[in-house]
């Protein structure tokens, strides 16, 4: 997925870069209304994620703009007026979707991706499946071989987030917002603890391992060499 961040604030902005950049996408970045308006014109993203509050020109006006053009990619907006009517001028103006500040960060990646989906991209899967490892997002169930593994709600949760990105290097951040809905580190090995449970579960008594540690970068779940 590729994406357009129209935020003047530099820390909120590198936030959500790196944020979704971890989380697999490629994101750009505008730091005022003008310059946002240039890339939306002149990229092909899939979700456009806009402050409210900009210089040179507000992002409301910026969307409207984009309408004006027959532009409909879909908008996200970002904003610190998150009154009923706020909400209400914001997708009267032409947005999809609209997310007050503060905001959890796992919340505002699941409504990306739904935005996106209405791109035409194709729909989110329902069944992972690395090697002979299978999860099933909708039973909640989890089989290696011929054998069906018990999870606890969080080793589930850990365990459909590697998968969803498997051969791809998850670092701590990640999981962290995306597991524990945590935007801090909390100095704790929470991390460490269950990715050892899990790999005793999936991995135990197994030919290959699926789940690997990659020092200094996080882990990887793969079909995995002996």
């Amino acid at each position: 997925m590729r994406l357009l961040i129209i935020e003047d604030d530099r820390e909120s902005a590198d936030y959500l870069m790196k944020a979704f950049r971890e989380a697999g996408h490629v994101a750009d970045h505008a730091a005022d209304g003008e310059e946002g308006l240039a890339l939306a014109d002149s990229g092909d993203y899939n979700v456009l994620v806009v402050d409210r509050m900009l210089p040179k020109r507000d992002g409301l006006s910026l969307i409207g703009e984009l309408r004006e053009k027959g532009d409909q990619t879909p908008v996200l907006i970002l904003s610190a007026l998150g009154q009923v009517d706020d909400r209400i001028r914001g997708l009267r103006a032409g947005g999809d979707d609209y997310l007050p500040k503060p905001y959890s960060f796992a919340e505002l990646l699941a409504r990306v991706e739904v935005l996106s989906r209405r791109t035409g991209g194709p729909a989110e899967e329902t069944t992972y499946r690395v090697g002979d490892l299978e999860l099933d997002r909708l039973s909640h169930r989890v089989v290696r071989g011929q054998d069906e593994l018990t999870l606890q709600p969080r080793e589930f949760r850990l365990l459909e987030y590697l998968m969803k990105h498997a051969g791809q290097v998850v670092t701590r951040t990640m999981l962290l917002e995306n597991v524990w809905d945590y935007h801090f580190d909390p100095q704790t090995n929470v991390i460490d603890v269950h990715i050892s449970r899990l790999r005793s579960k999936i991995d135990k008594g197994q030919e290959k391992p699926l789940l690997h540690t990659i020092r200094g970068a996080g882990y990887m779940i793969r079909d995995g060499v002996r």
